[in-house]
């Protein structure tokens, strides 16, 4: 994006002033990182959403719906994950692969009916992966990008169904995980999806713009007894790590595969033809030569996204994605390392910026609800 490119805004946008976010540039949008207040910040509002219930604004992530009688069809051939064993209101998190088996993105497939079907995709990339689909679909005309007409609110933590149940009681908020259906909202017509990206239960709320402000002003008010939080980028980035969801741009890429990036499970190869999967097959069959894995530092100091990791003196891989995590007060990471060397209690050394620290292969997720 050049800098004469203006940044877009969400329909929670004066919300988001109101409320002290610290706006930034991400994905083309203006986006709160945190929340300036008392008692406020990073720390404060990832415990919220681990502890009682935390709202995010994700209004700036792509929606493509794909429509017609062979819907189901066009989406199998083009994702990793058997869309076909969906059933009405069910979704599956899938890949989009290149031919050549690398990843284009990581997204959620969400099955609304026979004959329509809503893709979730990343906001850096929903020109790109719009223009992918359209490329390889049979027929490209039935693919249309419907991001404007939407907004959506992540509703995620423990109080989350008691938080909803607060401001839009309904059969919606008992579906299990990863289910989608209407539900509605003063007057609107709201998708509920039992889906999220923090490692708690939760929902994502999909609704018209206009909807958006009243929806999040409601679940704040209302939200207030249980202990609720805005809760910005920063804390979104540190909840997924510790739960070990991957990133695209850091633990997913053009030149990574998924098994690679340990989201093999998202691809079904067996009775299916897609994208990707004449490749995936061979590189499946010979396994993978370097694995994603978890990293614990035993010395002082974060590693982060693209520093160097060593062993035996050697550059071997490098961090994909690395913080602070405020669940367990201690510095973690994910990497990219041989598969030899991807095992657990495997020691290694992070480059911090020329000052080499020691660090633990561990086991992932760092952490999970249970």
């Amino acid at each position: 994006m050049s800098d004469a490119t203006p940044l877009q805004r969400t329909p929670l946008y004066d919300a988001h002033v109101a409320l002290g976010g610290q706006m930034v540039p991400f994905a083309g949008f203006e986006m709160p990182v945190q929340y300036k207040r008392e008692g406020g910040g990073l720390e404060a509002e990832h415990r919220a959403t681990r502890t009682a219930v935390g709202l995010f604004d994700v209004s700036h992530m792509g929606e493509i719906v794909v429509e017609g009688p062979d819907a189901i069809a066009e989406v199998d051939g083009l994702v990793s994950n058997d869309v076909r064993a969906l059933g009405d209101g069910e979704a599956c998190y899938a890949l989009l692969c290149h031919p050549h088996g690398g990843v284009v993105d990581d997204l959620f497939v969400y099955r609304l009916s026979a004959e329509r079907v809503l893709i979730v995709v990343n906001a850096s990339n929903i020109q790109k992966d719009f223009e992918h689909l359209r490329a390889h679909a049979r027929q490209p005309e039935r693919i249309v990008n419907r991001s404007a007409d939407f907004a959506q609110v992540a509703v995620q933590g423990p109080q989350a169904k008691a938080l909803l149940a607060l401001v839009a009681p309904g059969a919606a908020l008992e579906a299990p995980r990863n289910r989608i259906s209407l539900h509605g909202f003063a007057g609107h017509d709201v998708l509920v999806a039992t889906t999220g990206y923090t490692g708690e239960a939760g929902y994502e709320l999909y609704c018209p713009p206009s909807a958006a402000p009243a929806l999040w002003q409601a679940l704040l008010e209302a939200g207030a007894p249980l202990g609720v939080a805005a809760v910005g980028l920063g804390a979104r980035d540190t909840l997924r790590l510790e739960a070990s969801y991957a990133l695209y741009g850091h633990e997913l890429r053009d030149d990574i595969d998924p098994f690679e990036a340990r989201v093999g499970w998202a691809v079904k190869l067996e009775g299916r033809s897609f994208v990707g999967s004449e490749a995936l097959v061979a590189r499946k069959a010979a396994g993978p030569t370097r694995r994603l894995c978890g990293l614990q530092m035993q010395d002082r100091g974060i590693a982060r996204a693209d520093y160097p990791v060593l062993h035996g003196g050697e550059v071997v891989g490098h961090v994909t994605s690395g913080t602070h995590s405020p669940t367990l007060g201690l510095p973690i990471a994910m990497a990219l390392l041989p598969a030899a060397l991807a095992k657990l209690g495997t020691e290694v050394d992070v480059d911090l910026r020329g000052r080499t620290r020691r660090a633990v292969v561990v086991k992932l997720p760092f952490y999970s609800r249970g």
